[in-house]
This record gives structure tokens, C-alpha cells and sequence, in this order.
């Protein structure tokens, strides 16, 4: 479980305490997430009839200074009909609270499923539901840079070091190179709105082929939609392992997408190198996971080959795994 952090029922039932939420039933590790820990908490609700909450500890990547933009950002797509979940604020109205001596915030919980083997008709609900939160996240007052952006990667792997990244697996320190290359090249000027950027089908509830729930917006900033739309479609489109790419899903995200928001020609013909960009990110996080996660945290490691499998196939698929 991604559960960094061990929490007394006692001190689980003083912060419950904080909010007009009842009084705490039961609270269980999540297991999803690499950065922060997580619990699903079940209250007595305010009216007693029983509610649910997600109770988040700030571990890791998060500078605690962005809280306000991210939990912000969550009230304000949710009150514009985006299926976004609300923060839930304590009964002095702060959004985040001191727990064991780190930060926590409790979020609306939203009914739903994280599908393991997305369909054609799911992804296209997603990819309409995206470009939604770009539409409605325009005018979002606070902004954020992007801390996880091509030359951000490329430091993070030549930092992991090309011994470290081969002791992980056989072809690895690659993306040391590929990712130099790709920063001299990336996209400066395409449309840019707040994005969410690790869109993950974890990251997703589902309520049979409708889009109930979008969640985990710790890494949204300020970035280029088409980037985003990469992230998604690298992280919908294939096997888990990156073995496998579902050419039905990945075209039916996008067409879902553009069917609320139409690409501009610039952004279609950037998708490649911004997917590739995407799948570089992802070698770096997962590589200094890998190689940095602290001892004894219960939380799983995940490979990084998964997205250099990724890499190679839009490296070489040029525009056709994005349109008809």
C-alpha cells in the first residue's frame, strides 16, 4: 500500500473531529500512489446517515506552499460541473490540516471504478472530460509551473546516472539521451491551460462508460493541453507493461477530446514528440522511485521499462496512433 506514514486511530479520530463531517467509523490504507499516503475514511456523516472521505498526507514531490493551488483548483472545476471532487474544509475553513507533524487535507469522496483494461467507449468519455477541465480551468486566478516538464526529466535521469539506470534494467540510460535530444526540440507556443498531467486510468473513476470521477491533481500546473492529452493517451492506450498498443483507445481519446475541444494544427502535428516527451517523465519518476524510495515504505515499486516500451512506439508511429 502507498502508505508512508503509520497513523493512531486516536490521532485519525482527533482530526476527524476537526471537521462537520460526524465522528470517525473506520479509516484503511489505499494502496494506489507512489507520493503521498492515503487512507479512505468512513465518517458518521453530518446528518449521521453515514459518509466517505479521502484523507490525504503530503509525502513527497509536493511543495507544501502549492497546497493552495491544488486544493483550490479541486473547488473550483468541481462548482464549474467538472467531475472533480471538493476539498473539504475544517470548521475554522482551512483546507489543510497538521497531522503528526505533516500536512494532510480530506476530499469529497466520489463513487466509481478504476478500469484495469479501458474500452474504446471509456477512453472517449475521458478524453471528453479532459478537454472540459481545460475549457473550465482557463481562467483558474493562481498558477503553476510545470516541476516535471522535459528538462526536468532529463535532469532527473542524468542525476539517477547511466550505471544506476542500467542496474534497473538492461537499456535504460537511453532516456538520458533521448531526453536531452527532446528538450532542444520541444513545443514553446501551443495552447496552454491548468492541466492535470498524471491522468492515469487509476486516476479516473468510471460508473460503467460515463467519467465519474477525476482525481489525484497533486501534479497539475500550468502547461500546453496537447502535452496533457499525450499524458493521457500514454497512460490509456496500452498494455500495462507497455508491451501493447490498443489503437482503438488511443484514437477514441482523442476523438473524444476534440469533441469538446478541437486541436489546432500545430498541437496535432506536435503530438508525437509531446508523447514521447510524456513517456519520459515517467522514466524518470519511476527510476528514482526505484532507486530513492525510502526503506521500509509499504508501496510498490513500478517499472520504468513500461514507458521506454512506450517511447520506442511513438518514436517510430509518427501521427497514426492519434487519428483515424
Amino acid at each position: 500500500m502507498a502508505v508512508y506514514t503509520p497513523l493512531a486511530a486516536e490521532d485519525l479520530a482527533a482530526l476527524i473531529d476537526a471537521y462537520d463531517v460526524g465522528a470517525l467509523v473506520s479509516a484503511k490504507g489505499i494502496a494506489e500512489g507512489v507520493s503521498n499516503s492515503n487512507w479512505l475514511v468512513e465518517t458518521a456523516g453530518a446528518d449521521g446517515a453515514g459518509a466517505r472521505f479521502i484523507l490525504t498526507m503530503y509525502e513527497r514531490r509536493i511543495d507544501l506552499g502549492e497546497l493552495p493551488f491544488f486544493l483550490g483548483l479541486l473547488d473550483y472545476l468541481s462548482a464549474r460541473g467538472c467531475p472533480v471532487p471538493r476539498t473539504i474544509h475544517d470548521r475554522d475553513g482551512n483546507a489543510s490540516r497538521d497531522l503528526a507533524g505533516k500536512t494532510v487535507a480530506l476530499i469529497e469522496f466520489l463513487p466509481g471504478i478504476s478500469v484495469d483494461r479501458p474500452t474504446a467507449a471509456q477512453a472517449r468519455s475521458v478524453g471528453a472530460a479532459l478537454a472540459g477541465v481545460h475549457l473550465a480551468a482557463r481562467d483558474f486566478p493562481l498558477s503553476r509551473a510545470n516541476a516535471l516538464g522535459i528538462a526536468a526529466s532529463h535532469a532527473a535521469l542524468a542525476r539517477c546516472g547511466a550505471a544506476s539506470l542500467e542496474g534497473i534494467a538492461a537499456g535504460l540510460s537511453e532516456a538520458i539521451t533521448r531526453a536531452a535530444a527532446l528538450r532542444d526540440r520541444w513545443p514553446e507556443t501551443l495552447p496552454r491551460s491548468v492541466c492535470h498531467t498524471d491522468l492515469f486510468p487509476d486516476n479516473v473513476l468510471m460508473r460503467g462508460e460515463r467519467v465519474a470521477g477525476m482525481i489525484d491533481f497533486y501534479f497539475a500546473c500550468n502547461e500546453a493541453m496537447a502535452y496533457d492529452l499525450a499524458v493521457t493517451h500514454a497512460a490509456w492506450s496500452f498494455a500495462r507493461d507497455g508491451s501493447a498498443f490498443h489503437a482503438d483507445v488511443g484514437r477514441a481519446l482523442v476523438e473524444g477530446y476534440e469533441s469538446v475541444r478541437p486541436l489546432t494544427a500545430p498541437e496535432r502535428r506536435a503530438l508525437p514528440l509531446l508523447a514521447e516527451g510524456a513517456c519520459l517523465r515517467f522514466v524518470a519518476s519511476r527510476a528514482e522511485d526505484w532507486l530513492e524510495g525510502p526503506p521500509g515504505a509499504l508501496v510498490e515499486r513500478k517499472d520504468p521499462m513500461a514507458f521506454m516500451r512506450r517511447l520506442h512506439f511513438y518514436a517510430g508511429a509518427g501521427e497514426d496512433p492519434f487519428h483515424a
